[in-house]
């Protein structure tokens, strides 16, 4: 399609803004030829103040770039990770095409995650930046463990998408195990109460909770599944060592 073409051009002229651009322009000629949304629907998409889903995708791909590359090689795994996710997500057609741009994108060496997350904390809302982390985190596992590089890029990454240092720590602490780690998922201290304990998983289920995500990004949505899994295993976990009822 003509939008895929325009991105990959688009980039190659003006980096990553130039890919975004040729996006939405090729989306636009798209449109024209009768390929999708009439162009009323377009223009509405590249002057409003939240990302669009496919704007979402392209962004994604870029930090998965990021992370697949942070300690100097491209693990099989990985791609493989991305690549299945996206399947099952969007369907084998769509993520073809998805991966046409991801493919050439991914040949580049500067991508700037500052550039990206400053775009994306302007149009999407705090909850969908910290499943982007976790969806981020389970690439970097995919390979077996999380390199140190990998922690490195993604806490970088969190950081350029302001996300506090105690939901990155709980966001870790559900892909590197460590002691106490239940404890840090919920982000309390070993030492907390049994009341504290219940009052931080209520906080957490309730942050955590898929509905809250509020994307159209199938990929945010399962991660957001995904994480609130790991919140209720974390407190039954602290349930059975204390007896808590």
């Amino acid at each position: 399609m003509i939008k895929w073409f325009a991105a990959i051009l688009g980039y190659y002229l003006f980096r990553f803004p130039g890919a975004i651009l040729g996006f939405l322009v090729g989306s636009f000629v798209d449109n024209l030829s009768g390929g999708g949304r009439n162009a009323q629907t377009i223009f509405q998409d590249m002057t409003r103040q939240n990302v669009s889903p496919a704007d979402f995708e392209l962004n994604l791909l870029s930090l998965c770039s990021i992370v697949i590359k942070a300690d100097g090689k491209v693990s099989q795994r990985e791609m493989d990770y991305v690549r299945q996710y996206f399947v099952s997500t969007y369907g084998k057609d769509r993520a073809n095409a998805i991966f046409r741009t991801f493919n050439e994108v991914n040949k580049k060496h500067e991508i700037s995650a500052q550039r990206i997350c400053t775009y994306l904390n302007q149009r999407t809302r705090y909850e969908v930046r910290l499943q982007l982390l976790h969806f981020l985190f389970g690439i970097a596992q995919a390979d077996g463990s999380v390199s140190g590089p990998e922690v490195n890029k993604i806490k970088e990454i969190s950081g350029y998408l302001r996300v506090n240092l105690r939901d990155f720590e709980s966001i870790m602490a559900m892909f590197i195990k460590s002691a106490n780690n239940a404890y840090k998922i919920l982000e309390i201290e070993k030492s907390a109460t049994d009341d504290e304990v219940k009052k931080a998983y209520r906080s957490m289920a309730k942050k955590y909770h898929p509905d809250r995500v509020n994307t159209e990004n199938e990929a945010i949505k399962k991660g957001a599944e995904e994480k609130f899994k790991e919140v209720q295993k974390a407190y039954e976990e602290i349930q059975s060592e204390r007896g808590i009822g």
